[in-house]
């Protein structure tokens, strides 16, 4: 008799032959298969050395969606970010771990959780930062542009999902095209990856994820050079521009800060260490200057590394599945 474990063994084989890296492909079987069988975890564990059981059936269509290199969070609709659980569909962006240093880099300039900061959200996508940054901020006021209206519809899906319709603004419209300000912050994950490494991103985003959402251009900082100049008449004196980036891209994201007007704070590294997010301010009227700092970043072990490669939006999956 088949039991539980014997079942994933078979699939996990499947999702490697087709191309999963074997780890992944691990975790991919068991989240499908929890999905298709509305488990959690503890009851997972506990059940492998059991008889496969009734409804696991429902779980072979969603591995052979997976075989394909479909992503799992488009297969089963939902991916967390910040604790909170977001629908996802090809219209989006998957959110990334690494993304979350947006909102905690945010959260540090905006310690005051009290405040009716205003805030805005350049590009949003599935909306995860502007509903991560309204339910840690709930007096903050938002909007969130996107130029896709199908993204949009899911970003309102998700601010409604977490009780922060009321308090973002969703805009179709390139950058802050048509808005003014002026505001207290502004974050953005534009797309950063150069035209020329797109062909080598892997099957699940490459083929399942919006190029409009990827592609940055020669050196994948164009979207960076329109939006720095867009934050810098916008933002209040003092205020703050947040932008991903990806891998060798913080040089040059210093020379555009410059030419926006924008002071440099720092680029500050993700978990494994890559520079991820710079921090940009508009200066405030008065003597002295801003000290510019990059924090010590050591470089990707990755052979792959490069601008939106090693654990960054080119592979979700290496981060988590």
């Amino acid at each position: 008799m088949e039991t539980l474990g014997d079942w994933v063994a078979v699939n996990r084989r499947r999702l490697i032959a087709a191309g999963v890296d074997p780890h992944d492909a691990l975790l991919d079987v068991e989240v499908l298969a929890r999905h298709a069988l509305g488990w959690d975890r503890a009851r997972w564990l506990s059940r492998l050395g059991d008889p496969a059981p009734p409804g696991l059936d429902r779980a072979g269509p969603l591995v052979a969606r997976r075989r394909r290199r479909e992503p799992v969070a488009q297969i089963i609709g939902s991916r967390e970010f910040w604790g909170l659980e977001f629908e996802v569909t090809s219209d989006v962006l998957t959110p990334r771990p690494e993304t979350e240093l947006l909102v905690e880099t945010a959260l540090a300039r905006l310690d005051d959780r009290a405040a009716v900061w205003s805030l805005a959200d350049v590009g949003t996508g599935s909306g995860c930062l502007a509903v991560a940054l309204s339910h840690e901020l709930p007096r903050a006021r938002c909007v969130a542009t996107d130029i896709s209206a199908a993204a949009l519809g899911v970003a309102r899906q998700n601010a409604a999902r977490h009780g922060a319709a009321g308090r973002i603004a969703f805009h179709e419209t390139p950058f802050l095209d048509g808005l003014d300000g002026p505001y207290d912050l502004i974050v953005s994950n534009p797309p950063y990856i150069p035209d020329h490494e797109m062909v080598t991103l892997p099957p699940e985003v490459g083929r399942h994820e919006p190029g409009t959402a990827l592609r940055g251009g020669r050196d994948g900082l164009d979207p960076a050079r329109a939006i720095a100049p867009a934050a810098a008449a916008r933002l209040r004196p003092g205020g703050w521009l947040l932008l991903e980036i990806g891998v060798d891209q913080g040089t040059e994201i210093g020379v555009i800060a410059a030419g926006a007007g924008l002071d440099l704070i720092e680029i500050a590294p993700d978990l494994r260490g890559i520079p991820r997010v710079a921090v940009m301010r508009m200066a405030a009227p008065g003597p002295g200057s801003v000290r510019r700092t990059i924090r010590a970043a050591r470089s990707c072990s990755d052979p792959r590394a490069g601008a939106g490669v090693c654990g960054t939006r080119s592979d979700p999956h290496r981060s988590c599945s």
